[in-house]
């Protein structure tokens, strides 16, 4: 029984390893398509899947290390990282509506006419 375990157990330590590793690269990949782009919608989901791929390797590294108090650290990384994506779409939107009544306003100055709003 003793040998048996231990064989399972360094299945399952391999295994996670190698989960860690891939889940760094795509980590990598979701990097590189925030910096990217091209809109900024792309970069907001990259955002949001790098703060989900990083809750999953906590939670793996948690079961890597046996150590329970990761999984409390995970879901603490989870609220911050929903917090930080309505944070940054937030912001966006802000910028979005800023740059729309700009331009609405500079195309009635052309036209002759009040923007809505003003009087």
């Amino acid at each position: 029984m003793s040998e048996s375990s231990t064989f399972l157990e360094t299945i399952h330590q391999g295994m996670y390893i190698i989960v860690l590793i891939i889940l760094a690269v795509m980590l990598f990949a979701c990097l590189i398509r925030a910096v990217k782009g091209p809109r900024v919608a792309d970069r907001i989901v990259a955002v949001n899947m790098m703060g989900t791929m990083v809750m999953v390797m906590i939670a793996v590294l948690s079961l890597y290390l046996k150590e329970g108090f990761l999984i409390d650290v995970c879901l603490i990384y989870a609220l911050v990282s929903f917090l930080a994506v309505i944070v940054i779409a937030k912001v966006y939107m802000g910028v979005y509506e800023e740059k729309y009544h700009i331009d609405e306003n500079v195309e009635a100055d052309k036209e002759g006419e009040k923007p809505y709003g003003d009087s």
